[in-house]
């Protein structure tokens, strides 16, 4: 009698490591390691058609913190006139509770990245993760406060509450064109400007400021990461464009 218990152990054992096994191959598990590089690192799949066809944009946002529909269609456009995508960009916007950690540093932006993005690379569609925050950056002063940061190559985090502060502050800004300076000018460092994993044709990066251009009213200027500075810089309410240099950077990587 023990005996066949022990062979009919044996028996269901070797049945249960099979079924581990196949877990642990599972197609359905999705796999995240693409989405977890350095920042820059997937300049030339975000920005040309050469690995991925399509673009999916996961848009995460704190109730209360949703950016515009206009802020939306302004990052759609941006995006078509500087990257190759012929099977299309898309954009989807998802609210979620409040993590109650602000302000933020960014291991604690990265967890809630871990725990609510939802799309990552597949075939040859390219995610991005973007997180309108209810709060600020830690490291905010009275003079200098972070309006967002790229951390990785496909994600960033917007600080909704400072963002809404500098537009409700600010006689001539509206808040889709606050939002969309700095969506833009965060995705120009996911597409490896300024020398932050793009090359440049021209060296034109700010001495005083890595990873940004020093040409005067570049989207890529580091006035627009920075909430005080932008109300001084943007004229007429206009979302400033990214300058001949950084375009050449980008077209040369592979981008329009």
């Amino acid at each position: 009698m023990k005996i066949k218990n022990y062979f009919l152990f044996f028996v269901l054992l070797l049945i249960f490591t099979g079924c581990s096994k196949d877990n642990v191959n599972d197609p359905a598990v999705i796999d995240k390691s693409a989405n977890l590089k350095a920042l820059g690192f997937s300049a030339n799949e975000l920005v040309s058609d050469e690995k991925f066809t399509s673009l999916k944009i996961e848009v995460v946002y704190v109730t209360g913190f949703q950016p515009t529909q206009t802020t939306l269609d302004n990052l759609k456009t941006f995006l078509e006139n500087r990257t190759y995508k012929p099977d299309g960009i898309s954009i989807t916007t998802r609210a979620v509770a409040s993590s109650n950690k602000a302000p933020f540093n960014i291991t604690e932006i990265a967890q809630i990245e871990a725990d609510e993005r939802t799309a990552y690379n597949a075939g040859d569609e390219i995610a991005v993760f973007i997180y309108f925050a209810d709060g600020s950056n830690e490291n905010d002063t009275d003079t200098k406060t972070v309006l967002g940061t790229s951390f990785r190559n496909t994600s960033m985090v917007i600080y909704g509450k400072t963002v809404q502060f500098i537009a409700n502050h600010s006689n001539n800004l509206e808040r889709s064109t606050v939002e969309s300076t700095v969506l833009n000018h965060e995705f120009g460092h996911l597409f490896g400007l300024v020398n932050m994993g793009t090359l440049m044709q021209t060296n034109h990066e700010d001495g005083e400021s890595n990873g940004h251009c020093n040409v005067t009213g570049c989207l890529m200027s580091a006035s627009f990461q920075f909430g005080g500075s932008m109300m001084n810089v943007i004229e007429s309410n206009t979302i400033p464009v990214l300058d001949p240099l950084c375009i050449a950077d980008i077209q040369a990587n592979g981008g329009r």
